[in-house]
């Protein structure tokens, strides 16, 4: 069943086009940048071109503040004025990123860039709750994060592309292209789906309770500190993975096929962990990814010290790295299903509230660690094997509601 609260509804087609595109957006800022990392950082940061890497951490952070913000503010203005402002303050953010002389510049233009992407990423959900309930939500939610995770796997290699025929900052040039067209198919054909009779007015009491709230709630609070560990595995390896192909296994030129290949294998686990979730249980299929993840660190790391031949070396590594992603594609879902089990009457704050801490404390732990990188996988697995014992211990305390004291 279906209901509608604008004047109109896009036919369903187009309209999960225009969502999975304002979706996409953050993935495309994320991952069509690493091909760009070498060269930007011989550019801007010739001393240290290790500290290229912040430019994934800072657009990643200035998302998790704006996550913040987005969803309460699009309940009291509306979904499209929040949605068109973000787009607008991302575009303007790409411009300065364009012009960048300094590496100082291009990490606050990246920032301002995650702050504006979070508007069209948080409240294109919303606006398709507005639309569709039950059953065909989880439809259009279903084809819109196929097109997203078909995004990690195409942007490497369009960047690499963009960046061999135009050079690094036609990159930005590119953001803001594909801003600007799902900016002007968003004000041209998707009306207002939150009337002014539904909206909420902003209060900033209301956030600070219900962020008190959920830090009061064990099962909240677990499920999100184990997110931001999970996540901070995700953007250490995001952070890093570039200068290893190239660096430690002289494939540069290769990088972005092999990127996109593991993000095609990764994207299979949202698939799967809908055919087993309700057999197994949340709490058990985090518990066993995350076991695993120990046990291919450990490995990880008996190869990368005993100088392996490269073939095991690089190899152990493709599938550390597969692992990583196809963690976090079994892990987040159900920690954040377990965080909102019991935060329904304040969904919408809880969403935003569990989203910008974890993504925030994620950058905090992921960017030392990353910034460590010395040739080889080693500081990126040593900090993967610290985080994931980290966060099966946490899981294991994570009981069911009746189990709570409180």
């Amino acid at each position: 069943m279906t209901t509608t609260t604008g004047p109109r509804q896009l036919p369903q087609t187009e309209f999960i086009a225009l969502m999975a595109m304002v979706a996409a957006t953050v993935a495309f800022s994320i991952d069509a940048m690493l091909p760009a990392l070498p060269e930007i950082g011989a550019a801007l940061s010739p001393n240290n071109v290790n500290n290229a890497q912040l430019i994934i951490t800072s657009f990643v952070f200035g998302m998790g503040i704006g996550t913040m913000f987005t969803g309460p503010l699009s309940d009291a203005f509306g979904r499209k004025p929040v949605m068109v402002g973000g787009a607008i303050v991302y575009v303007i953010a790409c411009a300065v990123a364009w012009a960048a002389q300094s590496l100082e510049v291009m990490l606050a233009a990246r920032v301002v860039q995650g702050l504006g992407a979070a508007g069209p990423r948080v409240v294109a959900m919303a606006l398709i709750r507005d639309l569709y309930s039950g059953p065909n939500m989880a439809r259009i939610l279903s084809f819109v994060m196929v097109v997203f995770s078909l995004v990690p796997a195409l942007a490497p290699t369009m960047g690499h592309y963009i960046i061999e025929g135009f050079g690094w900052r036609a990159i930005f040039a590119a953001f803001i292209i594909f801003s600007a067209i799902s900016l002007i198919w968003l004000l041209a054909r998707q009306p207002e789906t939150l009337t002014p009779e539904n909206r909420r007015p902003l209060s900033l009491i209301a956030l600070g309770a219900a962020i008190k709230e959920m830090f009061a709630h064990r099962t909240a609070r677990l499920s999100i500190f184990v997110q931001t560990l999970t996540f901070g595995m995700l953007f250490m390896v995001l952070s890093s993975t570039q200068q290893v192909f190239d660096i430690t296994f002289d494939q540069g030129d290769t990088f972005h096929f092999w990127f996109g290949g593991i993000a095609i294998v990764a994207a299979s686990a949202s698939v799967l962990n809908a055919r087993i979730v309700v057999r197994l249980g949340m709490r058990a299929i985090i518990r066993a990814m995350f076991t695993v993840q120990i046990a291919v660190t450990l490995i990880m790391i008996a190869v990368t010290a005993a100088d392996a031949p490269y073939w095991l070396a690089f190899g152990t590594y493709v599938v550390w790295m597969t692992s990583n992603f196809f963690q976090a594609g079994l892990a987040i879902g159900n920690l954040n299903a377990l965080a909102m089990e019991e935060m329904g009457h304040i969904a919408g704050m809880a969403a935003s509230i569990i989203a910008a801490v974890s993504t925030i404390g994620a950058v905090v732990l992921a960017a030392p660690v990353a910034l460590l990188f010395d040739g080889t996988p080693m500081p990126m697995a040593i900090g993967t094997l610290i985080f994931a014992s980290l966060a099966l211990w946490l899981t294991t305390m994570i009981k069911r509601p009746g189990d709570l004291l409180d």
